[in-house]
């Protein structure tokens, strides 16, 4: 049983188990690869957000006991 890995985009990697599976796959925009295949290197770079501070404003009203009779 032949060992094929194909990768996509937006859902990443994936193992088939089938020539069938594979090429039904290819199809449907997944590419073939092998563990040999170079992979691209992506820079990830942080955004600095700054906090939002917002003013927390308690509009609950308290409760009140009930007496007991």
């Amino acid at each position: 049983m032949p060992i094929i890995y194909l990768s996509h985009p937006d859902h990443g990697s994936k193992i088939a188990n089938m020539e069938q599976e594979a090429e039904n796959d290819e199809q449907n925009g997944w590419t073939r690869y092998t563990i040999d295949t170079p992979t691209e290197t992506v820079e990830v770079v942080e955004e600095q957000l700054e906090p939002v501070v917002e003013e927390v404003v308690n509009t609950l009203k308290p409760k009140t006991r009930r007496k007991s009779v």
